[in-house]
């Protein structure tokens, strides 16, 4: 093995540079390449197609004889923190499942967005941001949450309290 400096070379050899005695080996190099880079892409394709009915999304039909009207107004309702999106993401609490103390609300959620499999979802409370409070008048009487579920935990996207009789 001898050493670069003393081998007279002022700047590294680029590999592109490397004499071949053989074109076929070149080709044959980029084809494999090519091939690589076309099973990768195959490979990615395929796991977004079988990851795609797994999306959060959940419209299964189940308010299509909503009132349009109560559909509309569910769809505008916006808190501070943004639009709530939708009936069907937000959750109907009961009466035992929130309450309010000095002016601030909580709410009674599970922890996770989904439960472990064979154990009962844990119930925690969570705090209510002011900015989550919609502030326009409830027309469907129940009180309803729209939680958020991320790597931090369950947070509040928008609450609307009901009339606690």
């Amino acid at each position: 093995m001898s050493n670069w400096i003393d081998s007279g070379g002022d700047e590294p050899r680029l590999y592109s540079a490397r004499p071949t005695n053989c074109k076929s080996e070149r080709r044959r190099s980029g084809n494999a390449t090519r091939w690589r880079s076309v099973t990768r892409l195959a490979g990615a394709l395929v796991l977004v197609a079988f990851a795609a009915p797994f999306g959060h999304a959940r419209d299964r039909g189940q308010f299509a004889n909503t009132n349009a009207d109560l559909k509309a107004w569910f769809d505008g309702l916006r808190s501070g923190k943004g639009p709530c999106c939708s009936d069907a993401d937000g959750s109907a609490l009961s009466d035992t499942d929130w309450d309010s103390k000095d002016g601030h609300y909580r709410v009674r959620l599970p922890r996770y967005a989904s439960g472990l499999e064979g154990r009962p979802q844990e119930l925690v409370w969570v705090e209510v941001p002011e900015e989550a409070v919609i502030s326009e008048p409830n027309r469907v009487g129940r009180t309803m949450v729209w939680p958020i579920y991320g790597y931090m935990g369950v947070s509040i996207r928008c609450f609307m309290p009901g009339s606690m009789t």
